[in-house]
């Protein structure tokens, strides 16, 4: 199982991570498609080879073919519109706020499965990359569509385990070089 086999690449300075990539994937509540397309679209956000490595075979094992490409899409759309929308808001002019962004966004409109699902893993990206805009923006949908406070919470301490195993492995690869 790769996941047991990135647990063990975690050294021993970092024994919190791997109880907690253990809790967050192996413990998990969400629907098992919500998880995998969570565990996936986290583990490209974390721009990690070895986590994206160890993850994906079982992501896309877990994952119909139209949830394993939505998972992706939403990690892909959010590393664009996360850059985007984040740097709007940091600006101190509030034009750039009334500007039409020209940005081609269509698969969120029609990402190929149920669309809290997308919008879960687009939150889950958006956690990663640190956009509060678009947290608060897929939060708000998510809730309007019925999706507890809990789902989304379970949704953001995936990211962010998954986001820290990927720092913490890829520094200790460097470390060793």
């Amino acid at each position: 199982m790769a996941l047991d086999e990135l647990k063990s690449a975690i050294p021993d300075f970092a024994k919190d991570l791997k109880l907690n990539l253990g809790s967050v994937i192996g413990n998990s509540e969400l629907p098992q498609q919500q998880l995998w397309g969570t565990v996936l679209a986290c583990a490209i956000a974390s721009r990690s080879p070895k986590v994206l490595a160890e993850l994906e075979p079982e992501a896309k094992a877990n994952l119909k073919p139209e949830a394993y490409t939505a998972a992706k899409s939403a990690a892909a759309i959010m590393a664009m519109n996360n850059v985007f929308y984040r740097t709007r808001h940091l600006l101190s002019d509030p034009e750039y706020g009334t500007m039409r962004a020209g940005l081609r966004m269509n698969v969120i409109g029609n990402p190929g499965v149920e669309k809290v699902d997308f919008e879960l893993w687009s939150l889950a990206v958006s956690a990663i990359n640190g956009c509060g805009q678009c947290l608060d923006s897929h939060e708000q949908v998510l809730r309007k569509a019925g999706v507890d406070r809990e789902t989304i919470q379970e949704a953001v301490k995936i990211a962010s385990v998954i986001q820290a195993v990927g720092v913490t492995l890829d520094a200790e690869a460097l470390l060793a070089e």
